[in-house]
């Protein structure tokens, strides 16, 4: 079984910045990407951004590009989004996932084994 772990989300004003870390308990052999997701109240999760472990190719959706980034540890199994020039409609609970295999897209949320639990990041006008 594998466990992510998110931490980093809270309140911000628009402009600011905030960092979301993900821990995963998985021997990093055994990843193939790791993503960030979000959603909010009455719609489907949104992708937002990813990394292929082995490579470190990065994908963005289009909306947070050049203004996010995706890192991962090289030492462990953790990945962190970097949230610079936040905005309000970027407000949303953020997830965690992790896939152990390739599959249809790094933006379909199906192709992801396991999910964290969330956290909330609020960005204020």
């Amino acid at each position: 079984q594998v466990k992510l772990v998110e931490s980093g989300g809270g309140l911000v004003q628009a402009g600011g910045s905030l960092r979301l870390s993900c821990a995963a308990s998985v021997r990093t052999f055994n990843l193939y990407r790791m993503g960030w997701f979000r959603q909010t109240p009455g719609k489907e999760r949104e992708f937002v951004a990813a990394i292929r472990w082995i490579t470190s190719n990065t994908y963005y959706t289009d909306s947070v590009k050049g203004r996010f980034t995706i890192s991962r540890d090289n030492a462990g199994s953790t990945v962190s989004l970097q949230m610079n020039s936040l905005k309000p409609e970027d407000t949303a609970i953020y997830y965690c996932a992790a896939a152990l295999r390739n599959g249809w897209s790094y933006s379909y949320a199906a192709d992801y084994d396991y999910w964290g639990q969330g956290t909330q990041v609020t960005v204020s006008s």
